[in-house]
């Protein structure tokens, strides 16, 4: 094993899954062997008896749908919105100049903090979670779009204009296909942070969605329940990552992913 070494597909997922394997191996130890109660940590044979409990009987999957729709609504939003005017301000410096400080000094406002003035705007309804997720998103989304197009290679550029490129060829044959890679992985890195947003979202005001099923869960210190919730959001999140990361690869295959 050396610094930067890459490894094989098949050496990557068996690491990969050893990982897993090992963490439910510790966690089943340190349950079974009554190191700490169940009433704080429930063991993995209850967790999975539970989960299976909520997605035949209770309609969990109902709230998985919900869960999904608010996350990729205001995922896209957030993204038909952001991509635009990052690839904009990344092309154009005096429109960086314009929006790159307010974008800034938003991008560190938490989404969270928003939530009880979105309540009295928007009241607890689908906008007011669509909302979250897309003020968690947009701001992120655009300043790292932004960064991503105005690292182009200059020599790319000036090729571009010696053999005759108008400006706006620049940007659409150019600036764009060079960052494409690198922007479509800055939707896959936001998605994930999309998904902490909703579960804020459905804590507060909510009538189904993973968020509330937890929240409920914790009010029975059902444990076993809300383990379930966070890992089908982790199993999720892992099928979504790894979907991006092969639509990368295939739309851009001349990037080094």
């Amino acid at each position: 094993m050396k610094p930067l070494q890459p490894v094989s597909p098949s050496a990557r997922i068996a690491l990969g899954i050893s990982f897993f394997i090992l963490f439910f191996a510790v966690w089943a130890a340190v349950t079974f062997g009554g190191v700490v109660p169940k009433t704080f940590l429930a063991d993995p044979l209850t967790m999975v008896r539970s989960g299976y409990d909520l997605l035949i009987n209770q309609g969990f999957f109902k709230d998985i749908g919900m869960t999904v729709w608010r996350v990729f609504g205001g995922f896209v939003l957030a993204a038909l919105l952001a991509v635009p005017l990052g690839v904009l301000m990344g092309a154009y410096k005096p429109i960086e100049a314009f929006f790159e400080p307010f974008v800034s000094f938003a991008r560190y406002l938490p989404a969270s903090a928003f939530i009880p003035l979105l309540i009295l705007w928007a009241g607890i309804g689908e906008a007011q979670k669509l909302s979250v997720i897309f003020i968690g998103s947009f701001f992120q989304l655009v300043l790292m779009m932004a960064v991503s197009v105005g690292n182009t290679r200059r020599d790319l550029v000036e090729a571009a204009y010696t053999l005759g490129a108008s400006d706006k060829g620049i940007v659409m044959r150019v600036l764009v296909p060079s960052s494409a890679p690198e922007i479509f992985e800055t939707l896959r890195m936001v998605l994930g942070w999309a998904w902490t947003y909703v579960i804020v979202a459905e804590l507060i005001g909510a009538s189904s969605g993973i968020g509330h099923m937890i929240t409920d869960s914790q009010a029975l210190l059902a444990t076993d329940q809300i383990i379930f919730g966070i890992i089908v959001i982790g199993v999720i999140g892992l099928v979504t990552d790894l979907a991006f990361k092969v639509l990368n690869r295939k739309l851009f295959p001349w990037a080094k992913l």
